[in-house]
């Protein structure tokens, strides 16, 4: 008989409130909320530590709220390029141990380490190896689960936190994890939970001994996809962290924390997104020829144009060049309405080692990525916050939500 895969899947506990505690290790141990400005629009906690749970706070109820529960809450605005930075520094480790890395979001991913066992030892060794690794390496603590299928994987990540391991497997699965409320499943919303209800379907064990037949009559062919994940039966591979194929594009896109009047709020937005996409281009030894930028304004009216490049380029200081010179054809801070939300996106993608026609300014160009590039090598060293643009510290609104956009499975939730 077949020996079973060891698929882990990897939660980073607290993210975002945990990446500000590595930032600044002063706020450790007490209660914070990520959050963003109370005086604008979007006075809402974004995220929030294990001390501020206690309190009963909880993500997307307004500040004021939490204040009231917590007086002593210490509020803290987000900062999303430090948490793409530390999210890349934890897919990093992960990869250390298998090249079967998919990511699900900014702070899960799912590892496949079948593979990897003789040489790791097995899969709750390797997953208390990564985790110790992160809290010593990162300051960030990661719970992990530990089963033969991916849904199991990650029920077992959500099972115990903070920091801790958890197996499921053929022997325990039942004891585990069909005492779980259903709603603990993947693919299984609010809405499915109410169907499964009026079924007398509360518990994942009742949904895994419910008729096929009757989910399938019911569900269709999410039916039968439920039956097999109540059953730990899910086939589904990891997918490979290298990518066998060039993206079609690689974006980032932002809603800012507040309404943005200015042509200065927006550069600033424009500056760290252009950033971000540089350094996954650089990442993954791609270069863009092309370059898209999308506005909404605050009627939630989409608008969008997109340029050729002079050469394909994969640094910062050029992408902003060009994404701002689209912004000043796109919106008049004028007349144009305040701008809610932006995405850049690199398109027309080539590989590093491909050959293309140099631009005329080459030495510039060649500096401002050699530049970059040492940027990128002293941040996986010593952290994101070693270096930062002048403007990214003057300005300190920032976003509710990031958005990666990019022709591949990492950091696209279903």
């Amino acid at each position: 008989m077949e020996a079973d895969r060891t698929i882990l899947h990897c939660d980073a506990n607290n993210f975002y409130a945990s990446v500000e505690c590595a930032k600044n290790p002063a706020l450790k141990g007490y209660p914070i909320a990520v959050c963003g400005d109370p005086e604008k629009r979007h006075g809402i906690i974004l995220a929030k530590s294990t001390e501020a749970k206690k309190f009963g706070i909880i993500t997307g109820e307004a500040i004021w709220q939490a204040k009231a529960k917590c007086k002593d809450l210490i509020l803290v605005p987000p900062d999303y390029t430090a948490y793409v930075w530390y999210s890349n520094a934890l897919f990093a480790l992960y990869a250390s141990y298998t090249d079967r890395v998919e990511s699900f979001g900014l702070d899960e991913c799912w590892l496949d380490v079948t593979g990897s066992r003789r040489l790791f030892g097995d899969g709750k060794t390797i997953a208390d190896a990564i985790r110790q690794k992160s809290r010593e390496q990162l300051g960030i603590t990661v719970s992990v689960g530990v089963s033969h299928s991916k849904i199991f994987a990650k029920l077992g990540s959500d099972y115990k936190k903070p920091d801790a391991t958890t197996e499921i497997n053929r022997d325990n699965y039942k004891k585990i994890a069909w005492e779980l409320p259903v709603g603990e499943l993947m693919m299984v919303g609010r809405k499915t939970v109410v169907a499964l209800e009026k079924m007398g379907i509360r518990t994942i064990g009742e949904l895994a001994k419910t008729n096929i037949r009757l989910l399938s009559e019911r569900f269709g062919i999410v039916g039968e996809k439920l039956y097999d994940y109540a059953n730990g039966n899910d086939n589904e591979e990891v997918s490979q962290s290298e990518y066998k194929s060039i993206p079609e594009s690689v974006g980032n896109g932002s809603t800012a924390a507040r309404d943005m009047m200015n042509m200065t709020e927006v550069k600033t937005l424009i500056i760290a997104l252009c950033e971000l996409v540089a350094t996954r281009l650089r990442k993954y030894s791609l270069r863009a020829n092309g370059l898209h930028l999308t506005v909404k304004d605050n009627s939630m009216s989409h608008s969008g144009k997109q340029l050729k490049t002079l050469a394909p380029i994969n640094s910062a200081s050029e992408l902003i060049h060009y994404a701002i010179t689209l912004l000043k054809e796109l919106w008049n801070e004028k007349t144009g309405l305040p701008i809610r939300a932006i995405t850049v996106t690199a398109i027309n993608l080539i590989g590093d080692n491909e050959g293309y026609q140099q631009n005329m300014f080459k030495e510039t160009a060649d500096k401002s990525e050699l530049i970059e590039k040492s940027i990128d090598e002293i941040r996986s060293k010593y952290g994101y916050e070693v270096i930062k643009r002048g403007s990214l510290m003057l300005n300190t609104f920032v976003t509710d939500k990031i958005i990666d956009d990019m022709d591949f499975k990492p950091f696209k939730r279903n």
